[in-house]
């Protein structure tokens, strides 16, 4: 088993500041471009520093591994919600969706194998909307068979809200410090 922390591989730019933070008083020459990007595997906010005379555009898909990076030069580290600029935050639900759609299947398999917390909550009730009667809905259509897909999920579980868009709002709520438990946030 690895000891070393895994670390982000491949993020999506949530904004780029081509000048910089607007409150950095330097001269503009002094200034570096700065973008805010989300992880896709941990769901970290990251500060990156991009290459010189690279344009990144909102949602674009860069490589920011320890290999040969072609976009970023490096990475500043984690940052906070509040350090997120206003266009970034408007852009990180979209994100989220974008990474969920690229790994459903591992999202589906939380409907498929979540477990009780506790003897008086189960993982799946922490997801927004999901009360009891849910929980014991989703937990006997997994007997029947595994979910498949998200779409699978709406089908089999009657009166269920998108399990998506649960997930989603789940996901956020832990990126903005929100809740108790991660379930998906590292």
């Amino acid at each position: 088993m690895e000891l070393e922390k895994k670390r982000e591989t491949h993020a999506i730019v949530l904004d780029y500041l081509q000048n910089g933070y607007p409150f950095d008083k330097r001269p503009s020459h002094l200034k570096t471009s700065i973008v805010h990007g989300l992880g896709t595997t941990k769901f970290a906010l990251l500060e990156l520093i991009p290459k010189k005379d690279v344009h990144l555009q909102p949602l674009e898909q860069i490589y920011i591994g320890d290999e040969d990076r072609d976009k970023i030069h490096h990475v500043n580290g984690r940052i906070g919600m509040s350090k997120l600029t206003q266009t970034a935050r408007s852009e990180l639900p979209h994100a989220v969706e974008t990474v969920l759609k690229e790994r459903e299947q591992e999202f589906v398999d939380f409907f498929n194998k979540a477990q009780p917390m506790s003897t008086r909550m189960h993982a799946l009730e922490l997801l927004p909307g999901v009360g009891k009667k849910h929980m014991w809905e989703i937990l006997e259509a997994r007997k029947e068979a595994p979910f498949t897909s998200f779409e699978d999920i709406r089908k089999r579980v009657k009166l269920l809200p998108d399990p998506k868009k649960a997930v989603v709002a789940r996901i956020l709520n832990e990126i903005e410090g929100k809740e108790k438990h991660n379930l998906f946030v590292k």
